[in-house]
């Protein structure tokens, strides 16, 4: 029956949340793209201490943002989808009303807490009192984000993830241009303030404040633009509203408890993933100070922490995120009609799709880990270019465990990926204090901790997958393969580098050329080995035309292309 059920549709709608994966990744990846240009001229400005400032207030912030918005679009998604998939369009929009309300009055008080404790947080829990003007001008953002999740979740819930897309790219280029502006402006603000009173990190601290204007001004059209979308699209919300023939009325009392019992079990899943930065980097500065550096000194190390190492890292996991936003509305109406085989085939599908984007990432930061950091930030010291090193695994894990959340939670077992954080979170912390007291391991034991954390998140939720819905991973597609394309990538990647360096030289082609170099050899190997099958290249945005083009240049494997010869053989008689 399921599987019937679902080969009857087998190129349609299925796969739908591919392609709206795709749209949602693209975004996404451009987005993080603008960051990692934007922050290039940034960090020059703000220099290592006002990184550290910066990057630190923001770690609070987007602990506070878990709180008020990041578990919203997911909850508000399922919920939509929920309602939607068995043809409710009214309860549906009422769940997006009820959102709205709740968001907003969830991120109003988040908002005023933050404003008006963030001189205790900064200098009694942060350990960084000039931390504070930052954090300041990021609060308010937390009421915009709020209310802009919503929205993003109620059109990915209704199975489209465009006004998502746009919205993020247009909130990122927002961000960099005030961003860069606010930063120039203020450093030289606090740094005349700072030479009155005989302060030398006001100067950093006033840059990372006028930095943080650009993430709130940037929310702030992200959401204007977001509220348009909904205008124009209202025709067509009062249109489905009036074809709506279900008697079922849910009530408002009804909705919000649904969304609490749904968004709690994400937020705490999510806020862990944020706590265990925060909780990192406090114990760092703590254990650090213990140890004799002084603040500048391990402000510094900070901030090559968060704004060289982290926002490379975070590009790659940009498509894990995306991938884990519209599978949990794919899933949960997949488990509405009842097709036990297509959640199966979609878990598959995305853990694989997970593993063939973020093992070649992480096996480029791995060999280009020195290139990136002198082509990206032109820092050629060792520090950097380690962190990307050993951070290459990072990018592995955490997408795997960003999407294994994802799934359990459109498998409705909404508090698994909660519990297992916790666990996780209290393996790493005591990794984390042994690898800074113990080995004194400095810097590093930030990206030790990130590895011991992700690795048993990705561990916990696979066993939990496997119990709930019987779901076994192709070891060999799943992994082994990405791999292999991978360390092929790796090996030719390294090879053309160290060629064009010794004879063209200098900080731009050898890596620019080596990175496409990198993507043709990958794309070639993980085709020819077989990696993906016909049905995942169809999933893709023109996915037809990709396959087509596949066998054109025979970048099938031999049995797979005949196969596929056969099928179309067979279509024809």
């Amino acid at each position: 029956m399921a599987g019937t059920s679902m080969n009857t549709g087998k190129k349609s709608k299925k796969d739908d949340y591919i392609v709206q994966g795709a749209i949602l990744a693209s975004a996404a990846v451009i987005a993080k793209l603008i960051g990692v240009v934007y922050r290039i001229p940034l960090a020059n400005i703000l220099g290592d201490e006002g990184n550290g400032f910066y990057g630190y207030a923001y770690q609070v912030y987007a602990m506070a943002l878990m709180v008020s918005s990041f578990s919203l679009p997911t909850a508000v998604s399922k919920l939509v989808s929920a309602r939607v998939a068995v043809r409710q369009r009214r309860n549906a929009f009422r769940v997006f009303i009820c959102s709205l309300v709740f968001a907003f009055t969830v991120g109003l008080v988040i908002s005023l807490a933050i404003f008006f404790g963030a001189g205790a947080i900064s200098t009694h829990i942060m350990r960084s009192p000039l931390s504070v003007y930052a954090l300041r001008v990021l609060a308010p953002g937390l009421l915009i984000v709020a209310v802009m999740a919503v929205i993003r979740g109620y059109f990915q819930g209704l199975g489209t993830m465009v006004p998502t897309a746009a919205s993020q790219i247009l909130e990122q280029i927002v961000n960099a241009v005030v961003s860069i502006v606010g930063a120039s402006i203020l450093v030289g603000v606090g740094t005349r303030a700072g030479e009155k009173i005989g302060e030398d990190l006001l100067g950093p601290a006033y840059g990372a404040a006028g930095s943080t204007l650009g993430t709130v001004s940037g929310a702030l059209v992200g959401l204007i633009f977001l509220a348009f979308v909904l205008w124009v699209y209202k025709g067509v919300i009062k249109k489905q509203l009036r074809r709506d023939r279900s008697r079922k009325v849910e009530s408002y009392s009804h909705i919000t408890k649904a969304l609490i019992f749904t968004a709690i079990p994400v937020l705490f899943s999510t806020a862990i993933y944020n706590i265990n930065m925060i909780i990192d980097l406090t114990v760092f500065n703590h254990i650090m100070s213990a140890q004799g550096y002084t603040e500048a000194e391990y402000m510094a190390l900070q901030g090559i922490y968060s704004a060289k190492y982290d926002t490379l890292i975070n590009v790659p996991m940009a498509l894990a995120n995306a991938l884990g936003a519209s599978v949990v509305p794919s899933l949960t109406a997949a488990i509405a009609n009842g097709t036990t085989k297509q959640v199966h085939d979609k878990i598959g599908q995305t853990l694989r799709l997970t593993c063939v984007i973020t093992i070649p990432c992480g096996m480029g930061f791995l060999v280009l880990a020195s290139p990136l950091m002198v082509l990206l930030y032109n820092d050629a010291t060792a520090t950097p270019a380690n962190l990307l090193m050993l951070g290459s695994v990072v990018v592995i894990l955490y997408g795997m465990s960003s999407v294994s959340n994802s799934i359990l939670h459109g498998l409705n077992y909404m508090t698994s990926p909660a519990k297992n954080a916790a666990a996780s979170l209290a393996i790493h912390l005591v990794a984390f204090c042994v690898m800074m007291i113990v080995f004194r391991m400095n810097v590093y034991a930030l990206v030790c901790g990130n590895i011991v954390f992700a690795l048993c998140m990705c561990i916990l939720n696979q066993l939990k997958i496997r119990k709930v819905s019987g779901f076994k991973i192709d070891i060999i597609h799943t992994f082994v393969k990405p791999l292999a394309a991978a360390a092929i990538m790796g090996v030719v990647t390294y090879a053309v580098h160290l060629v064009l360096d010794l004879l063209i030289g200098g900080r731009f082609i050898p890596t620019i050329l080596s990175i496409i170099v990198a993507v043709a050899v990958y794309v070639v190997a993980v085709l020819k080995l077989g990696t993906l099958s016909e049905d995942d290249i169809l999933a893709l945005p023109m996915g037809a035309r990709l396959l087509k083009g596949c066998k054109k240049l025979n970048l099938l494997p031999e049995e797979r292309a005949s196969e596929n010869e056969d099928d179309d053989q067979d279509s024809d008689e």
